[in-house]
């Protein structure tokens, strides 16, 4: 029994997932976010490269042509410097724009978009260089080695077949003009690149997957865990009940208090009393402004005597209203014929206090 309550069978709750994460404790490859930079920037070299090319090249041909009536001196330089990294910025900036933009976005999805606070405070243990050192000789140190020879070795595989079959192409062993070669290197470039970009897909898919499944085996929990991570979220009992109890008492102590605003109380006549107000101009039907029984009911008519409260016995009434209403609620439909009866009499008999009321 003790070995089957400290076995980790339970899925981990998402309290200790957003604990982990709080921790930086999240399931993440860098392969990712390189694959995605890459694809990004390969993207946007496809889309913009001809128009990049071609601005480039005219800045570079004004620049030659020009480069024997540029004058360089101390105070032109700054100027010309900016100049220069404007044209930079505005050749590669489609690039550069769309590689930042994976990056980040890739980032923040492997961190749940979420910032680890505890990761971020400083941990001076880290910044120890002895154990540094035994955690990069520590077996775990090694896996991430073995990995990436692993990985090395796949996109070397990729990248040879590839290369395997640019060389037999007969632009190799025959004679052709410079623009054909031209063109000929660049497919070359974009089709190994491809392929590599394909396979560090593969490999960061598969990383991931491992990585999330063994984060999710270390945070599984045990039963005894799941039960006092429950215990604890649901709240100490006594706590519960006591709070129960307060509530209790400040709804008693409100209804207490608006007694001497009713129109009648209803009685059983001892065991049950039940508060009604009812104003024709703000309400659709009577309301049931207060309610108890034994102490609380014989607290209620004292109130009631105390303000001039009319106070009428009818014993079915009063259970019915005590057992199917609510304080701060209409009365049941049912009883509406029933209340209206009391009602037009305490109205009757007690027209001077709502005559003067009503002024």
């Amino acid at each position: 029994m003790s070995e089957d309550a400290g076995e980790k069978t339970e899925a981990p709750s998402a309290k200790k997932l957003r604990e982990a994460a709080d921790r930086g404790d999240i399931a993440r490859t860098p392969d990712l976010e390189s694959v995605a930079v890459m694809f990004a920037g390969l993207g946007a070299i496809r889309m913009f490269g001809p128009t990049m090319w071609t601005q480039f090249s005219e800045v570079m041909s004004g620049v030659l042509y020009h480069l024997h009536d540029v004058t360089i001196t101390r105070d032109s330089l700054p100027g010309q410097t900016a100049q220069a990294m404007l044209t930079v910025t505005g050749c590669a900036g489609p690039v550069v724009l769309a590689v930042g933009t994976a990056g980040a976005a890739v980032s923040a999805a492997q961190n749940q978009f979420n910032i680890a606070s505890e990761a971020l405070s400083l941990n001076w243990e880290k910044l120890n260089p002895v154990s540094g050192f035994t955690r990069i000789a520590s077996v775990q140190g090694l896996v991430p080695a073995l990995n990436a020879v692993i990985k090395l070795a796949i996109i070397g595989g990729f990248a040879w077949s590839e290369v395997q079959e640019l060389l037999k192409d007969p632009i190799l062993y025959t004679s052709g003009d410079l623009f054909r070669i031209g063109r000929f290197l660049m497919s070359a470039a974009e089709s190994l690149v491809t392929r590599i970009l394909v396979a560090l897909a593969v490999i960061a898919a598969a990383d991931y997957g491992y990585q999330f499944w063994t984060r999710y085996k270390k945070l599984m929990m045990t039963r005894e865990e799941v039960k006092e991570e429950n215990k604890s979220s649901e709240g100490n009992p006594q706590v519960k009940a006591q709070q129960r109890r307060r509530r209790r008492a400040r709804t008693q102590r409100q209804m207490l208090q608006d007694v001497p605003t009713a129109d009648v109380v209803v009685t059983n006549p001892t065991h049950i009393a039940v508060a009604l107000r009812y104003d024709r101009k703000a309400m659709k039907a009577p309301m049931i402004i207060a309610k108890g029984t034994r102490l609380n009911a014989l607290r209620i008519r004292e109130i009631a005597k105390q303000h001039q409260v009319p106070i009428v016995e009818n014993k079915p009434l009063a259970r019915l209203m005590f057992k199917h209403g609510r304080v701060g609620g209409e009365i049941p439909v049912q009883l509406f014929a029933a209340v209206a009866e009391i009602l037009a009499f305490v109205y009757r008999t007690n027209r001077y206090r709502y005559y003067t009321a009503g002024q």
